[in-house]
Formats: C-alpha cells, sequence, structure tokens
C-alpha cells in the first residue's frame, strides 16, 4: 500500500506539515496536502473512477444487446434497465447514505461500503457473462417444470443484474460522499472535470473497441471487465484516506421502532422540509432523466435505421472525444462560473436541438448529427454540473442530502423508462420520439435550474451562500 495521501494529519503541529509555502497547501477537513499530495490524491481517484466508469459505460449497452437476444420488448429492457435499478435505489440509497454520514471507524467512514460491493459487482458481471451456460442449466435442472430456454436464460440474466444492481447502488451512494469528503473545495470544479475526461475515455474505449463486438462476445467482455473493475476499483479502496471526522450524533437509547420512525422523521424533516432543496431535487431529478429516453434505447434506434453497430461506436467516439477536449475547461469554468450557470445555459441548447431531432432525424445521416449533438451538449450538462450537489448540500450530510436527491429521481425513473418502452412498442418502434420525449424533459428541467438560481441568489448567490440548515 502507498503511503498517506495527506501530507500529515491536521493536528501535527504547522512547523512539521508546512514544507512548502502556503500557497502551496490545500485541505479538505483535516486533511492537508501539498502539491505532491494532490497528484497522488488525484492518481488513485481517477484510477478508481476509470474502473468504475468502464464498467457503467459497458454493462447496459451490453445488456441491451443480450435482452434483444432473449427477444425482450421495449418494455421489458426499460423495466430492468430502467425501474428495477431505481426502485433498488429509492430503497438502499437512504439508508446505506445516512449509515456511511454517522459511520465512524478506523478505515473512514466511506471507504468500508466501497470495499465491500466491490466483489459482488465483479460476481454479477462474471454471472451476466455466463447467461447462455447457466440459463441452458436451469432450464435442464427444472426438467417439464422449466419454463422455455429463452425465459430461463432471461431468468439468469435478471437475477445476476439485480445482484449488480443492488452493490453497484450501495457503492454509487456513498463515491460521491468519498470525493466530497478527501478533495479540497478550491478544486472540486477541476476534480470533476478530470473525473469527466476519465469516464469519456472509458467511454472511447468502450464505443470503438468493443462494442462492435459485444453481440458475439460478450461473455469476454463482461469477463474483462467485471476483473478490471474488481482490481482496479479495490486498489483504489486500499489507497485513498480519509481524515478524523467530528462525533457522529448520539442517538438516545429507545426501541427499534421509535429509532427508526425518529430516523424517518429527521431524514424527512432535514431534507424535504426546505423549499431551495426541493427545487435542487427537481433540478438533479430532470437533469438526470432528459437523456435518459435517448440513452435508454439510441442503439435500437440505430439498428431500426440499418446503422452497423461499429458506425453507432464510431458516432458515440466522436462525442465523447469532443467532451474529452472540453472537460478541464468546463471543471475550471465552473469553479470560476458556477455550475448553475453552466447548466442553464447547456440545458436551453440541448431542449432546441433535440425537439429538432424529434422532427428531422429519419435517416441515418440526419440521426447521426442529431445524436452528436445530444451527446455534446450533453457531456457539456454533465461536466459543468458535476460539482453542483457539493456547491449546494451541506457538507457533514452531504451523502444524506444526495440520496434525498436520488429518492426524487428514483421514483421517476422508475415509471419513466418502462412508459417511454410502452410507448415506443405501442408506436410500431418509432424511436425518433425519443428525441421529442428528452427535449420536452430538458424544458422542465430548465424551469427548475432557473427557480434554483433564483432561491441561490437570494441565499447569498456565487460568494456568500451558506446551505440552508448547516451548522
Amino acid at each position: 500500500m502507498s503511503p498517506p495521501l495527506q501530507d500529515a494529519p491536521a493536528s501535527v503541529p504547522a512547523d512539521v506539515t508546512a514544507t512548502a509555502s502556503p500557497a502551496r497547501q490545500w485541505t479538505a477537513g483535516t486533511l492537508v496536502y501539498s502539491a505532491a499530495g494532490m497528484v497522488v490524491l488525484f492518481c488513485w481517484l481517477l484510477w478508481g473512477d476509470f474502473a468504475w466508469q468502464i464498467k457503467e459505460r459497458a454493462a447496459i449497452p451490453v445488456a441491451q444487446l443480450m435482452l434483444r437476444q432473449l427477444e425482450a420488448s421495449d418494455f421489458v429492457v426499460g423495466l430492468l434497465v430502467g425501474s428495477i435499478p431505481a426502485a433498488i435505489g429509492f430503497i438502499i440509497t437512504p439508508v446505506i447514505s445516512v449509515a456511511s454520514d454517522r459511520h465512524r471507524g478506523r478505515h473512514g467512514r466511506r471507504i468500508p461500503y466501497l470495499l465491500v460491493p466491490t466483489p459482488f459487482i465483479a460476481l454479477g458481471m462474471v454471472g451476466m457473462a455466463f447467461t447462455p451456460q447457466l440459463g441452458s442449466w436451469l432450464h435442464t435442472v427444472l426438467g417439464d417444470r422449466a419454463p422455455s430456454l429463452i425465459v430461463s436464460r432471461l431468468i439468469i440474466f435478471s437475477f445476476f443484474w439485480g445482484l449488480f444492481e443492488i452493490f453497484s447502488t450501495i457503492a454509487n451512494s456513498v463515491f460521491g460522499g468519498l470525493i466530497n469528503d478527501v478533495v479540497p473545495a478550491a478544486w472540486i470544479g477541476r476534480f470533476f472535470g478530470f473525473f469527466r475526461a476519465v469516464s469519456l475515455t472509458a467511454g472511447i474505449i468502450f464505443n470503438y473497441w468493443l462494442i462492435g463486438h459485444a453481440e458475439e462476445h460478450f461473455t469476454a467482455i463482461f469477463l474483462g471487465i467485471g476483473l478490471l473493475y474488481g482490481i482496479g476499483f479495490t486498489l483504489m479502496c486500499l489507497n485513498v484516506r480519509e481524515g478524523e471526522y467530528a462525533p457522529a450524533p448520539v442517538t438516545p437509547p429507545a426501541s427499534l421502532r421509535k429509532r427508526i420512525f425518529g430516523a424517518v422523521k429527521s431524514y424527512a424533516r432535514e431534507c424535504f422540509a426546505n423549499p431551495f432543496y426541493l427545487w435542487v431535487f427537481a433540478a438533479i431529478t430532470f437533469g438526470s432523466q432528459a437523456q435518459g429516453p435517448v440513452n435508454a434505447f439510441s442503439v435500437y434506434y440505430a439498428k431500426s435505421l440499418g446503422m452497423p453497430m461499429k458506425d453507432y461506436g464510431v458516432l458515440i467516439v466522436i462525442t465523447y472525444s469532443v467532451s474529452l477536449v472540453l472537460s478541464f475547461f468546463l471543471g475550471w469554468l465552473a469553479d470560476k462560473f458556477h455550475p448553475l450557470r453552466l447548466g442553464m445555459i447547456a440545458v436551453g441548447l440541448y431542449a432546441i436541438v433535440l425537439l429538432t431531432g424529434g422532427f428531422i432525424a429519419t435517416d441515418t445521416r440526419s440521426f447521426s448529427i442529431i445524436l452528436v449533438a445530444h451527446g455534446i451538449l450533453n457531456g457539456i450538462f454533465i461536466t459543468g454540473t458535476a460539482s453542483l450537489a457539493q456547491r449546494l448540500f451541506p457538507r457533514e450530510k452531504f451523502a444524506q442530502f444526495a440520496s434525498a436527491a436520488g429518492l426524487a429521481g428514483a421514483l421517476v425513473h422508475m415509471i419513466f423508462p418502462p412508459a417511454v418502452g410502452y410507448l415506443l412498442d405501442s408506436s410500431g418502434n418509432i424511436y425518433r420520439y425519443t428525441f421529442i420525449i428528452s427535449g420536452a424533459m430538458s424544458l422542465l428541467r430548465l424551469v427548475c435550474f432557473i427557480e434554483v438560481y433564483r432561491r441561490f441568489r437570494r441565499l447569498g448567490g456565487i460568494n456568500g451562500y451558506r446551505p440552508p440548515g448547516e451548522n
């Protein structure tokens, strides 16, 4: 294991820790970093993010192609890829987030919740890799009681997909909290610019070299990425050190029922009583959902137009490459200009482009233009607003408030993807409708962002904002 990332705990006398000039030191809580310490921190976090992102970039498109081979309808795809993960998140995220905020241990309050799920996520990917073989085994074992071979394989796939999503949700609930705790606030926007660059690099690798082979080589892809994620993310967890935290709130002795009721009541009061946070949750919810219809069904859209998957992968690589070039600049701009302002600009442009695409994208050429524009504008939004939650939520209860935003998103996501899938099934699979739906959703998120920004200015704005309810 490498030495601690921070140069020394903040409790050590200043003449011991201040080996560099004060201008070359940054703090995050009790962690103190020199320039070298910042480089080491960023390298480990970005390596973990690469392992995470290559897993995220591969899982859904490969799963979509597998589900098509298993003869699943668009409704079933929306249910498995959209609603079920959202339902899992709705149940798990608030519990894990609050538990992580309050946990105190020698490995920190975030690392244990990231390290433990890692092997189960990898196991889920391995299980999906062997769906055909395990489905055939299940079909044989059940004998006369067995459903069809296709249904048996769909059952196996759904089981391992569920395992994958449950433990991915647990880790995802606290990953942002780890960044919030260990990255100095002055660098948070630029760090997310680097984060976005790593994510896009992972996307380029997958879409340029792998997606064209996903239908015939999904076993090798799932196995390789599962192994990469299991090793890579574990190494990050073992090499990132958290600082010291204030003691967790002491819960008075009470019965289990009263403790649960009290925790729920406290969670609801802190997160949902302030109208400002409700608008923030709405902005984040529509922000995450607006691009969903296009992202969920663009693979099928391309195939319906007769576009080879290799050509589709090239389009995605183009969008990622442009976003990669912009990523650090957008992160810097977020630190200087503020994520709310960047978000409003990107959202307005995205709505115009997608609504236009819904009427003109009827062949591969027009589809390609709108898809690339969708990817670039969505990338600007994602990178520019990546640090929004860190800017607006209370630092000590960050994971709790982030989970509350996730609850709102999960409620919509449980209904939205299968509803879009049902609409597409009913329309005869006219996939350009996904552009219209995404454009309309983007208009709603623009309204939310404008209202958040208006209230944000009342609370002090760029220079004087303090999260409501922060101690």
